[in-house]
């Protein structure tokens, strides 16, 4: 038999052995692998979930079983120090000679410590591999221990793992701050204006951001006490997690004078071999095309050329252009870039989406002629990325104008992108495990595949970074469905139910948490996605608020108000159909004087008052209850504000009294939580001032009654309503709203509006006008008790709050301490004040 030797049990090491395995040829062949770290191989792309665990073997890519059954010997907490092509052996540290017919080195790379006066400091970690994780767990432990106050800790590097860092570093419980050299955060996968966006969300939820920062000292006696930018500029830590950029593990090929870049790396050619023919690179340390590439999806390809070559497969090598394009959640923020990110004036032109208030942006790279996506960038709303990235790779075609690939079709509101089935068979979906369109599809339709597990054990798409998994969901699907089977769309892989399903189990069964219903129905410990989820199924079933189980809560939902970009908060009280008293007007200028908020009158016709910190909210929202207010809820998936004009009260114009009705419907939908936020408006005329079809429902006056419009919304995709019903009576009226906001409720998806909902709606509307009008599905009646069991059950959540002490316990900047956040900086604007712009 040939032997093979691999030096690196990385991931890309690994993938070489999994796909030379699966090969018949394999047969002939004797693997062996050496690996530095006492484990094998594990998944470094998600190695910042191993805060959250703690568990090594949940990161693991195969056990060494999986070694043993497929005949590779793996060798473990040994390094190899010697190549000597001459005799075709190696050597390692135990002094033990090995021979090989052909060598592939997937050695990766190591962190670059920059050459910085005092980082040889106790205190000073680098991050990039459980051992790393675990010393620095250890030495948090130790610095931590018996003091109260929080400890800051800071990561060098602002790039895409230095971001991880942060998080990590936050959730040891230390005040993170990140140093970058260059102005911006990710310089090279974002623009400028991205950038700041980003840099904007995760400084609201308390990660500290220093750009143009050059560190030349780092502070200290024996353990470090602080890091020097200039003579009077630098800050106080107490850790330091280094992450700037990483450099080849190039060192091997030194030993046998293989070819080398000038700046590091091993130079390989298409083939991945080296200057020696029978040893080949692969991964972080292969220089190809004179660039390092540190994406795993890259190094995956390389090893599946490899893999060809020493088969005998010569004609498979790699491609000269090799996509960068990336989708990752940083920190719970969408982060994506395709193609080219940045456009040279030259080659195109790009168009931008920014909404500030959500933390979104979006640009796409067009050519000059209009007809080809070139790239772009997405943050914070990253779901069509993949599509995206389609367009760019296979050359799709684009609408004519453009900018409706951002903004959706002009007056519909909904996706420019067609189906998914549409992009050619040929197109790669998951880059990491190299599966196509065609893969998926065929899978199915050839029999051997039935579901979305299936589809995966196949091709093994979605196993490596996970980013692909929407548009493979979505390919499965809409395959499924072209064959006549009904698809079952799932929450998330931790329960196999839909959002309706789930709802009606967790009804019937009465339960009572969000760890019963995981007990009962689901598996492993959740996510981001069910736990609010299930947080809003047990509230449109019980109207529970968010204090009954805060910990499964979004942020906003936890804390009873909205954060904002500087960690604030504002506070919303209701103002039912936006008519408010002098008094009631007079109470909230007292309070805003009085803890010195920022005030505006926000769009749904209420005062927002901007700037509390989180241990302020009890207090004021306790001025607030006294005074006879209650929470607006602004900060929940729930309804917001029902607007109205003057109506026939004041307008000359008006044709029935829309304050009033406006002010009946808010208070009866108050705190009804639902699968997303609801808006309403009440319009005393046709003249429309309430917008009422602009919302997710609105009633205009009309001779004879009310027209009732559903299903609409603003937003960065707005929608008009439709009208629904024409002429009723305010009791009418309120009865069909029962009925269509309760069947919203028990149909919906997590987190899809009305618009979206009747869109997908199988009849579309007529069959919601059966259902709610003419009593199709004979629940009618039923739809109308739920409502008013939930109306039944309202109770104001800040009240909630302030009458339990253990409740109020969350209500703190910090859980070992009463110290406030003392590095809030707010500066004058128009005789009030805002948050001190970013550096």
């Amino acid at each position: 038999m040939q032997k093979i030797i691999v030096v690196g049990n990385g991931m890309v090491g690994y993938k070489f052995c999994e796909k030379f395995v699966e090969r018949p040829e394999s047969k002939d062949f004797k693997i062996t692998v050496f690996g530095e770290e006492p484990r094998p191989a594990y998944d470094r792309v998600h190695l910042s979930e191993y805060f959250e665990s703690q568990d090594a073997k949940a990161l693991e890519m195969a056990p060494r079983e999986w070694y043993e059954e497929h005949g590779i010997e793996l060798v473990t907490n040994e390094r190899i120090t010697d190549i000597h092509r001459s005799s075709k052996k190696v050597t390692s540290t135990r002094d033990v000679n090995y021979k090989y017919d052909y060598l592939v080195l997937a050695t990766g790379s190591s962190p670059f410590v920059p050459n910085i006066e005092g980082i040889e400091k106790k205190g000073v970690f680098v991050y990039r591999t459980i051992e790393d994780l675990e010393d620095m767990l250890a030495y948090a432990d130790k610095i931590q221990e018996g003091r109260d106050e929080k400890i800051k800790a800071a990561v060098l590097g602002g790039g895409l793992l230095g971001l991880e860092a942060a998080k990590a570093v936050m959730d040891m419980g230390f005040e993170p701050h990140v140093v970058e050299f260059a102005p911006k955060l990710m310089p090279r996968q974002l623009d400028t204006r991205g950038s700041k966006v980003l840099q904007e969300k995760i400084e609201s939820i308390g990660i500290n951001v220093h750009l143009s920062k050059a560190t030349n000292k780092i502070l200290g006696e024996g353990a470090i006490t602080g890091m020097e930018f200039g003579e009077y500029d630098k800050i106080d830590v107490e850790m330091l997690v280094v992450s700037a950029g990483i450099r080849p593990r190039d060192e091997l090929a030194k030993t046998c004078s293989l070819e080398m870049g000038t700046r590091g790396g091993i130079v390989v050619n298409n083939k991945m071999q080296t200057s020696d023919p029978e040893i080949y690179a692969i991964g972080e340390v292969a220089l190809f095309n004179q660039m390092i590439y540190g994406l795993v999806a890259p190094g995956y390809d390389m090893a599946e050329v490899a893999v060809n070559q020493i088969l005998g497969n010569v004609d498979v090598v790699m491609q000269d252009d090799i996509d960068m394009s990336t989708k990752l959640k940083l920190i719970g923020v969408d982060v994506a870039s395709y193609g080219e990110p940045f456009m040279p004036v030259e080659k195109g032109y790009s168009i931008i989406f920014e909404n500030k208030t959500k933390n979104l942006y979006k640009r796409i790279n067009v050519s000059h002629d209009g007809k080809k996506l070139l790239g772009g960038i997405l943050i914070g709303d990253a779901s069509d990325y993949n599509m995206f990235h389609q367009i760019y790779l296979n050359g799709l075609p684009i609408p004519e104008d453009a900018e409706e690939l951002v903004i959706g079709a002009r007056g519909e509101g909904g996706s420019s992108f067609g189906s998914v089935l549409d992009i050619p068979d040929v197109a790669q979906v998951c880059s990491c495990e190299s599966v196509t369109k065609g893969d998926i599809c065929c899978s199915i339709t050839d029999g051997d595949s039935k579901n979305l597990g299936d589809v995966i054990a196949k091709t093994k798409a979605t196993t490596g970074c996970g980013g692909c998994k929407p548009m493979v969901v979505d390919l499965v699907n809409e395959t499924l469905k072209s064959l006549g089977q009904e698809v079952k769309e799932v929450l998330c892989e931790h329960f196999s139910y839909s959002r309706q399903e789930l709802y009606d189990l967790i009804k019937v069964n009465e339960v009572a948490n969000y760890e019963e219903a995981l007990n009962l129905f689901g598996e492993g410990h959740g996510c981001e996605i069910c736990k609010p989820a299930l947080a809003s199924i047990f509230a449109t079933i019980t109207m529970e608020t968010p204090n009954k189980q805060p910990v499964i809560q979004d942020t906003n939902d936890r804390f009873l108000a909205n954060i904002q970009r500087n960690g604030t908060y504002s506070i919303v009280p209701r103002v039912a159909g936006g008519e408010i008293t002098p008094d009631h007007l007079i109470v909230l200028g007292e309070i805003a004087k009085k803890y010195d908020l920022y005030t505006k009158i926000t769009g749904g016709q209420r005062i927002d008052l901007f700037g509390a910190q989180i241990h302020e909210l009890p207090i004021i929202w306790k001025e607030l209850i006294d005074a006879g207010f209650e929470s607006g809820h602004a900060y929940g998936k729930s309804l917001r504000t029902v607007k109205s004009c003057v109506g026939s009260t004041w307008c000359r114009y008006g044709m029935h009294e829309s304050v009033t009705f406006a002010i009946e419907i808010e208070n009866r939908y108050k705190g009804l939580r639902s699968p997303h936020k609801l808006k309403g408006g009440v319009s005393g005329c046709i003249r429309e001032c309430a917008e009422a079809r602009g919302k997710d429902f609105g009633l205009i006056a009309v001779e004879g009654g009310w027209n009732l419009y559903v299903c609409g919304n603003g937003g960065a995709t707005p929608k008009h309503a439709v009208l629904f019903a024409e002429q009723l009576d305010d009791e009418t009226a309120i009865k069909y709203l029962d009925r269509f906001l309760m069947y919203y409720i028990k149909t919906a998806g997590p987190l899809v509006r009305t618009a979206p909902w009747l869109e997908k709606l199988e009849g579309g509307i007529e069959y919601l006008k059966q259902v709610v009008i003419e009593d199709s599905l004979g629940i009618a009646e039923d739809l109308e008790k739920e409502m008013q069991g939930l109306i039944g059950k309202y109770e104001c959540e800040w009240k909630q709050a302030i009458e339990n002490p253990e409740m109020m316990k969350r209500f703190k900047h910090f859980v070992n301490s009463d110290d406030t956040d003392d590095n809030l900086v707010f500066v004058p604007m128009r005789e009030q004040k805002m948050p001190k712009a970013w550096n």
